[in-house]
């Protein structure tokens, strides 16, 4: 069964920082690009942080950069965002997803992208 799990969610004060982790099982993250998306309750899912197969290429919302960081350890088949900094704006339901069909164009357009995670909560409040 293919398999995108998501953790590292969870409620933390604005500053504050969290690693979530996106680990697959089933199928390979080698040949493909991954990527972090966000949905706020009454938002449209948006695009915060995506890397490609090699990993020489990222892609940063405007929102987020220079405050997380996305990484992938292909040895463990897991995809990594560092959320430094955090804002309350940040609080979201974050989902990782993988596609073999971006282009420089979509690499982080969420219709590009066709394997999805149940997503983890991640709350910034004090």
């Amino acid at each position: 069964q293919l398999q995108l799990v998501e953790s590292g969610g969870g409620l933390v004060q604005p500053g504050g920082s969290l690693r979530l982790s996106c680990a697959a099982s089933g199928f390979t993250l080698d040949y493909l690009t991954i990527g972090w998306f966000r949905q706020a309750p009454g938002k449209e899912r948006e695009g915060v942080a995506c890397i490609s197969s090699s990993g020489g290429r990222l892609n940063y919302a405007d929102s987020v950069k220079g405050r997380f960081t996305i990484s992938r350890d292909n040895a463990k088949n897991t995809v990594y965002l560092q959320m430094n900094s955090l804002k309350p704006e940040d609080t979201a339901v974050y989902y990782c997803a993988a596609s073999g069909f971006t282009t420089v164009q979509n690499m982080c357009v969420k219709e590009a992208y066709n394997y999805w995670g149940q997503g983890t909560q991640v709350t910034v409040s004090s």
